[in-house]
């Protein structure tokens, strides 16, 4: 079993990359396999709605770091989002980056556990939280949660350590995870399978 970590930071190693370790670090004593992913540093841009990947298996025009997280997401079997709070929301990179990495990919994601962890100096963080908790919501992503919302507060790594109790929702947060993979698998060779989605059916509100 494998979590890939995504950190929505523009600093590769900073406070966000601290936050996920400590969640690969638990990950990692419970047997599942962990890949820290980094969007990194340059300019992505937002999802322009044209439409190319639904006829491109999945994969953007643009050939960035999305595709290349596209291409691990086929094997991971659940992800774990970081970000900064910017002005209360993620990052305007990882917003940018989730909206094209999951338009039109339901069935890439679908059923895989996820959660997400936001990183703040002090205030803005459930904001951002719950901006992270919509992509899953609508992908049928199982989402994890802890004994409390997943934020740690810090400017650097030195003071994200010195949050116990963030760290401690983190390192919890990870052993759910672990747990909810376990439980998955022991399913499926029970031959309990993922239920059937319906057809889409859409409505519009204004005729």
């Amino acid at each position: 079993m494998k979590v890939i970590l995504v950190n929505g930071s523009p600093h590769h190693m900073g406070s966000t990359y601290t936050a996920l370790e400590q969640a690969a670090e638990i990950l990692r004593e419970e047997g599942i396999e962990v890949e820290h992913f980094w969007i990194g540093a340059k300019p992505l841009s937002g999802c322009l709605g044209c439409g190319k990947c639904l006829s491109n298996g999945g994969r953007c025009f643009m050939d960035d770091s999305v595709n290349e997280f596209l291409d691990k997401a086929a094997s991971a079997d659940g992800f774990i989002f970081g970000s900064p709070v910017h002005y209360a929301a993620i990052s305007g990179a990882l917003s940018s980056f989730m909206d094209r990495a999951f338009y039109g990919k339901g069935n890439l994601f679908r059923f895989k556990p996820a959660a997400g962890i936001v990183v703040c100096r002090r205030a803005g963080a459930t904001a951002a939280f719950d901006e992270l908790n919509k992509y899953f919501t609508i992908s049928s992503m199982p989402v994890v949660s802890s004994k409390y919302w997943n934020m740690v507060h810090g400017t650097s790594p030195e003071e994200i350590r010195q949050d116990k109790e963030g760290m401690q929702i983190v390192r919890e947060l990870a052993r759910n995870m672990a747990w909810m993979l376990k439980c998955i698998q022991a399913g499926r060779l029970a031959g309990i399978n993922p239920p059937k989605s319906e057809p889409p059916v859409k409505t519009n509100f204004i005729r």
